[in-house]
């Protein structure tokens, strides 16, 4: 299982925590998707047929794409 813990700015209220959980709990192989109003973060539990890539691509067209790292 892969667990993954992101930060989504666009986060506001107890509705995006909402369309969050409910579009990437949609796909399959994901098993948990915990959205915090407060934070901001979100945390996710996935596994096969479920990748990292189609869970980003999920967020990116609800409209709630996850923080991008800045690596030096």
């Amino acid at each position: 299982m892969n667990t993954k813990t992101i930060t989504v700015p666009n986060i506001s209220c107890g509705h995006c925590t909402n369309t969050i959980e409910m579009e990437i709990g949609e796909l399959s192989g994901v098993k948990s998707v915990n959205a915090n109003e407060t934070t901001k973060q979100v945390i996710i539990d996935w596994e096969t047929p479920a990748t990292w890539e189609e869970i980003d691509e999920t967020l990116h067209e609800i409209g709630f794409p996850p923080q991008q790292l800045i690596q030096l």
